[in-house]
């Protein structure tokens, strides 16, 4: 199967070289790899030169945003700038973080899923991240469907069924709901380690935690939804300041009338999709 990677990098030198060695050594090689230079003051441009130059797979595009690290827009923005150069002929594609070390058998093991099962519409594997002991260990805060958006492979025809990814905070939850509301499945696959070499969430800015509740409003959960999600993550997270930062963000989100990146049927599918979930949980 053919299928191209797109990898959004700022300020990456302390990872992207590890990260581009192991698509190199995959026993199933990519069509195209785009790696987007997005605004970084570093080496990262450097290293992404050295393996043009030696491995013919690899493009760069350079893009200039923000400075900041903060999750959706930023990152989406530099994923569509490399969207943009790719053509239609694939079977799949993968927005790839910077920092990860990928299994040599990791995309033969995402082409046969997609080859025996047409339903599936994303797929990936499992993040580990360094523990205290210096060991690998199995980090996955979301339910054992959620494929991270560290390393998400969506098959080509499910990626233009969902309008590819929005940008926005949530993309990466949201895309998840729009796959199934297209009919398309969620398989994660337990064999497959991906080695996180950042710990999730350190390199963000701090106003990020403000946004969550915003995208909770965009993905128009609704105010009883978004207030039940919030208590879930408070919980998950052991920090109680996490309700209050939701809801600010989605009260002002719709104070100030911010635009839903999902139709109205879409929202009222999620909902719904979500409460299901909410009560089948309670069941348990």
């Amino acid at each position: 199967m053919k299928y191209y990677i797109i990898i959004p990098a700022h300020n990456e030198e302390a990872f992207l070289e590890k990260t581009l060695q192991s698509i190199v050594l995959q026993t199933l090689q990519p069509k195209k790899v785009i790696i987007v230079n997005d605004n970084s003051t570093d080496n990262t441009e450097d290293i992404i030169n050295d393996f043009i130059y030696n491995h013919g797979v690899f493009q760069r595009v350079n893009t200039s945003s923000s400075s900041e690290h903060m999750p959706g827009s930023k990152v989406i923005n530099a994923f569509n700038k490399g969207l943009v150069l790719l053509d239609d002929e694939y079977d799949f594609i993968v927005k790839l973080d910077a920092d990860l070390i990928l299994p040599n058998n990791y995309f033969e093991e995402i082409a046969a899923v997609f080859k025996k099962s047409p339903k599936v519409g994303l797929t990936g594997g499992f993040v580990y991240e360094k523990n205290s002991n210096g060991n690998w260990a199995l980090n996955h805060p979301m339910n054992k469907n959620h494929v991270r958006g560290a390393f998400k492979a969506y098959s080509k025809n499910c990626f233009k069924a969902i309008g590819g990814l929005k940008s926005a905070m949530g993309w990466d939850t949201v895309d998840e709901l729009l796959i199934q509301y297209h009919g398309y499945e969620i398989r994660t696959l337990d064999n497959l380690m991906v080695k996180h070499l950042r710990p999730t969430g350190k390199a963000y800015n701090a106003k990020a935690k403000l946004l969550q509740g915003q995208a909770m409003f965009t993905m128009d959960y609704g105010f009883w939804l978004t207030l039940v999600a919030s208590f879930k993550m408070a919980l998950k997270q052991k920090r109680l300041i996490a309700i209050y930062h939701n809801m600010n963000g989605f009260l002002k989100a719709q104070q100030k009338g911010i635009s839903k990146i999902v139709t109205e049927d879409e929202g009222v599918y999620i909902r719904s999709l979500r409460w299901k979930g909410i009560r089948n949980k309670l069941s348990l």
